[in-house]
């Protein structure tokens, strides 16, 4: 059961979204079914408003069962064999049906090319909507990911991921220029304590342990790359980075809360990233979602027990980017000269 007193006015479904920490779809389910209350009368319209003062019970009711049906989406299949494949996630593609996104996902695509995907037993529920996944990237992240068709896929890549043995590097769009050049982010990652549905660094007990390491590859400061707008449109000097991001842990949103801690949030983040910086990633480097690409991927092969480390290029908006910085950059050195 969820009890609060509103301490703001709103719509019904916004607030108990807010509280719980549930997407704002799956509140909006719960009302319609008769399971809130404010001030003790059943409430059944999402849009309601309620005020400062009112008090608002619901009873979270299990979500509705999810399945996976084959679609024909394009998918880029780097790599495949008899037990797992690899594939290039674009942007904007989200990895496996959710209440938010129950079509349309990476697992709708693979099904619909006919990949026969393993469905873990440790969870009805789960593999109807999970089959194959053994690690996830965010929606709008792009990258190389894993998946199992085996059940000895399946085991064997999901205790490499347990023991911290896959390599995992990406490559990240971030604002400022880090100090030192290399190092590692140690935050535990929670929930944020006031934006639920937003994660933040937090105290170790109320968190899990997340391990960052980073290091610059190639810096854009102010004084070439990003000048961005003349004098009279109150132009600005931004300094940008791009990270080589290697994870030892697995947690959602891991780089981005990491990096946004760090004082250098992800270009273009939705999230994490401040508004004023978002709108400039937005008008001067075109970045519609956050700079952050899944570059290489490494693990050992389940059954045949070789290394295998695959690599794909930046997508077309981040590699769009990172040239429009350099040839600020060069810009620049000519106007010195």
């Amino acid at each position: 059961m969820i009890c609060f007193t509103v301490t703001a006015a709103g719509r019904l479904d916004t607030v108990l979204a807010a509280k719980s920490g549930e997407s704002r779809a799956l509140v909006q389910d719960w009302i319609r079914r008769g399971s809130v209350r404010v001030n003790g009368r059943v409430v059944t319209k999402p849009g309601v408003r309620v005020r400062a003062g009112d008090l608002v019970e619901a009873q979270a009711l299990p979500r509705p069962p999810l399945a996976a049906v084959p679609e024909d989406i394009p998918i880029d299949v780097v790599y495949e064999d008899e037990d797992l494949l690899v594939v290039a996630k674009p942007a904007g593609l989200p990895v496996h049906p959710s209440p938010g996104h129950p079509r349309g996902t990476l697992v709708n695509a693979l099904l619909g090319r006919g990949t026969s995907l393993f469905a873990s037993p440790a969870s009805v529920a789960e593999a109807e909507f999970r089959p194959g996944i053994v690690h996830r990237l965010d929606k709008d992240t792009s990258g190389l990911l894993v998946v199992a068709k085996t059940e000895v896929a399946y085991s064997s890549l999901a205790e490499q991921f347990r023991r911290h043995t896959i390599l995992r590097v990406y490559q990240v769009l971030v604002h400022g220029i880090p100090e030192p050049e290399r190092g590692v982010l140690t935050g535990a990652i929670g929930r944020h304590p006031v934006h639920r549905k937003q994660l933040a660094v937090v105290p170790p007990e109320k968190g899990k342990a997340a391990i960052t390491h980073y290091e610059l590859r190639e810096a854009f400061p102010a004084t070439g790359a990003c000048s961005f707008g003349g004098a009279g449109r109150g132009g600005r000097s931004y300094e940008y980075a791009l990270l080589n991001c290697r994870l030892e842990t697995g947690r959602t949103h891991q780089i981005r809360v990491h990096l946004a801690a760090f004082g250098h949030p992800v270009a273009g983040d939705p999230v994490y990233c401040p508004p004023r910086l978002r709108s400039v990633d937005q008008e001067y480097l075109g970045l519609r979602a956050q700079a952050l690409h899944a570059g290489t991927l490494g693990f050992l092969h389940p059954r045949r027990r070789e290394y295998l480390e695959f690599t794909q290029p930046l997508p077309g908006e981040f590699a769009r980017a990172l040239s429009i910085l350099r040839q600020g950059d060069e810009k620049a050195g000519k106007t010195k000269d």
